[in-house]
């Protein structure tokens, strides 16, 4: 718990300090984390990160989070890009005569749009303008405020079990009391910033942060569990890896930029 606390407190100053600068630190952090996430990723997958189809993973996910409008270069569309790298994975299973299976092309290409979007959209928010920083930190204000809402609220009260299949640890109590925290924590947002985000705006990003960060934390437990490892990497001591660390951050921060319930 120590190692775990300290790593938290160091490594949280480093990532806030770094969000208030913004520019090219909050990105380049952003940058690196998405490409030892995609790594990670890879790695849980028993897949070389040098391997034709890891290597193209890599290029979808620098295509979404490499500030390419800052630096004058127009790119084509998501869309596009997902269609092409759909394609080149496929024709490395034809090349390769099914070495590279398709369910093998499949999980890069799902890699690639997780890890790529998921960091890319973080990105997005915080690059939203003079209210960037303020969404940013609301964003994460909320999930944070959720995720130790939860975890005092499971052990103080904690006795039905949320997902015990998935995450034997969680309870239906902690996942309310995450709930409840991160819509007060939405609620002073806009109390502080009622210019920039409405009571209703920000009460409806605290119950999305809290409920679908939650499920991120599920979906990044029941897939550890299916590849039998306890971490996805060991990065931060005490916490694991970037996708350990960030798996509910890769699911909200789309869902509110895709919802645009932070406007853009």
């Amino acid at each position: 718990m120590k190692q775990r606390l300290i790593t938290g407190v160091i490594a949280g100053a480093v990532f806030v300090a770094l969000a208030l600068l913004g520019g090219a630190y909050y990105t380049g952090l952003l940058v690196l984390l998405a490409i030892i996430g995609f790594y990670e990723y890879t790695r849980m997958n028993g897949v070389s990160p040098f391997h034709p189809t890891a290597l193209l993973g890599f290029a979808g996910v620098l295509y979404f989070v490499l500030p390419w409008k800052a630096w004058g270069i127009g790119m084509p569309s998501p869309l596009t890009v997902l269609w092409m790298l759909a394609f080149l994975l496929l024709a490395v299973t034809v090349v390769t005569k099914n070495k590279t299976t398709i369910d093998g092309a499949s999980l890069m290409l799902l890699g690639a749009l997780y890890v790529g979007y998921g960091f890319a959209a973080m990105i997005e928010v915080r690059d939203m303008g003079e209210h960037g920083l303020f969404w940013t930190f609301l964003s994460f204000g909320c999930i944070w405020a959720s995720d130790i809402g939860a975890y005092f609220t499971g052990r103080a009260i904690g006795k039905t079990k949320l997902w015990p299949s998935i995450s034997p640890n969680k309870t239906i109590e902690g996942a309310v009391g995450g709930i409840v925290l991160s819509l007060a924590v939405a609620v002073v947002f806009a109390l502080l910033g009622p210019d920039t985000a409405s009571i209703g705006r920000a009460l409806l990003i605290g119950i999305i942060a809290a409920i679908a960060g939650q499920f991120g934390d599920l979906i990044q437990s029941a897939y550890k569990r299916v590849r039998d490892i306890k971490d996805t990497g060991n990065l931060l001591p005490g916490h694991g890896g970037v996708l350990d660390r960030c798996d509910s951050w890769l699911i909200v921060f789309p869902l509110l930029v895709l919802t645009e319930l932070i406007p853009g």
